[in-house]
């Protein structure tokens, strides 16, 4: 498989590039901050980026009918309009977190979560002092999960890649649901599970439960 890569340059771009090129896929487009290198027309394109970069991603895929994967944190209802707009010519899987586990974990507060409606509940999350949204893409997935209100609360020090914990409690007991990255390596590899899923769907905006289980229950 050719690939692109938006935000190259960048620790999740390094670790992207190391997990596909592992696998045996060949970077053939690259654009960040600096600019851009089209050594080949790639087959799908996978941008890990700022939102401010979705305008030439979109323009890119757009122009040159290839199929996109992003994980862009921080992206607004304009840029999900642009995504609609794109997954009507070419299949998008958009995710805030391309790990397998917090894929597992939202459907397991889907299912548990309704025992639990008189509980109280919080989530807490942690990332990297660079991490500029908070709370984070999937916190806010995760208590949408809950279908009820869920105070977040972010914490943003040194390098975790990504901690997340969602707490149930009553007055007897404690129940704490928790998802540890140990590296950014957890989400280039989901990321390589979605570039590959893309080849061969149809076109549509697709989230990461489905590229894994084949849909939503």
């Amino acid at each position: 498989m050719k690939f692109g890569l938006v935000g190259y340059s960048g620790r999740m771009g390094q670790e992207i590039i190391s997990v596909f090129e592992r696998a045996g896929h060949t970077l053939t487009f690259k654009m960040d901050i600096n600019g851009e290198e089209l050594l080949e027309l790639p087959e799908v394109v996978v941008d890990f980026s700022q939102p401010s970069a979705l305008v030439r991603t979109v323009e890119f895929c757009k122009s040159n009918e290839l199929p996109l994967v992003i994980g862009t944190t921080g992206l607004k209802n304009q840029h999900f309009e642009m995504l609609k707009e794109l997954a009507k010519k070419v299949p998008v899987v958009q995710s805030y977190n391309f790990s397998m586990g917090i894929t597992v974990l939202r459907r397991i507060l889907r299912e548990y979560a309704s025992y639990m409606q008189d509980w109280d509940v919080e989530i807490v999350e942690i990332h990297h002092r660079y991490k500029k949204d908070a709370p984070s893409g999937t916190a806010i997935k995760l208590g949408e999960e809950l279908k009820r209100e869920s105070p977040k609360h972010s914490l943003r020090i040194g390098g975790v890649p990504g901690d997340h914990h969602v707490f149930f409690a009553n007055d007897g007991e404690v129940l704490e649901f928790h998802h540890r990255a140990i590296s950014r390596r957890a989400f280039a590899l989901g990321a390589l599970k979605a570039a590959e899923f893309v080849l061969n769907a149809g076109p549509r905006l697709y989230d990461f439960e489905e590229v894994l289980f084949g849909g939503r229950v």
